[in-house]
């Protein structure tokens, strides 16, 4: 028996029988916030108005600022969790409306078109009149969701024990000043060996790796309200306009900017 949501209603459940090919929830949710491991039936793009989220599967791990979204497919296990307060737009998408979509885990860039649409998605009805000007909205939104370019903003996770516990320690020492080889003798391995092992399970060289972790780590510390300075240093960059330098070639806007945007 299907489920009738209310209009209200910030429970995922509520949201995957609506017989429409979206369903849009809003959910505002507080600073260091988790939602567990879940999955669900339907595709779901994760969009944060404000603030900053982190979005992890099995696989890999993504921070989603404002200009970003995350699109999962159905049944992927997936759990969220914020930086700062965060005002969280999801939407569920039907597989049916979903074939000229991605059917992986991607990173999308939001268009000024989708964030309005996604808002305005989050207002309508659950149960639209798909004939009117509500159903044109939605044909607009699934056309837009089909034309966004995939974006690099993931964390690929290692496979094997070995490397999930050099990258833990990475990312919970993110400013640590340690080479390959310096890892390798650590933890028992070759450094050739630890280098082709890093590009076979993530698809990066150790050096791209850190340097990615490091960015995503940058986001949230930002999103929370953490001086720039502290944050540069934290990384182990000798000076905030190395450290400015640096995210203004991976995100175009410089960390100050970046700030007052989410």
């Amino acid at each position: 028996m299907n489920r009738t949501a209310p209009a209200r209603s910030t429970d995922a459940r509520d949201y995957q029988d609506v017989p429409r090919p979206i369903a849009a929830m809003a959910r505002d949710l507080p600073p260091d916030f988790e939602i567990a491991w879940h999955e669900h039936p339907r595709f779901q793009l994760l969009y944060a108005v404000r603030g900053v989220m982190s979005v992890e599967t099995a696989r890999e791990r993504w921070v989603v600022p404002p200009q970003r979204a995350v699109w999962l497919p159905p049944r992927t296990a997936h759990r969220v969790t914020t930086s700062g307060s965060v005002k969280m737009r999801t939407l569920y998408v039907r597989p049916d409306a979903a074939t000229r979509m991605a059917q992986r885990c991607e990173v999308f860039d939001v268009t000024p078109l989708l964030r309005e649409l996604i808002l305005r998605a989050t207002a309508l009805p659950l149960e639209y009149d798909e004939h009117a000007a509500d159903g044109r909205v939605v044909a607009l939104l699934l056309d837009e969701l089909c034309a966004l370019a995939r974006l690099p903003y993931n964390l690929p996770m290692p496979r094997s024990s070995l490397l999930a516990r050099i990258c833990s320690s990475l990312l919970e020492s993110p400013g640590e000043e340690i080479r390959l080889d310096a890892l390798a003798a650590r933890h028992g391995a070759t450094t050739r060996t630890l280098a082709r092992r890093f590009r076979a399970e993530t698809g990066m060289s150790f050096s791209e790796w850190r340097r990615r972790a490091r960015l995503l780590r940058a986001l949230a510390w930002i999103a929370e309200g953490k001086p720039i300075l502290e944050v540069a240093l934290d990384l182990g960059y000798a000076s905030p306009s190395a450290f400015s330098a640096m995210f203004r070639r991976e995100f175009g806007v410089s960390p100050t900017r970046y700030r007052s945007a989410a």
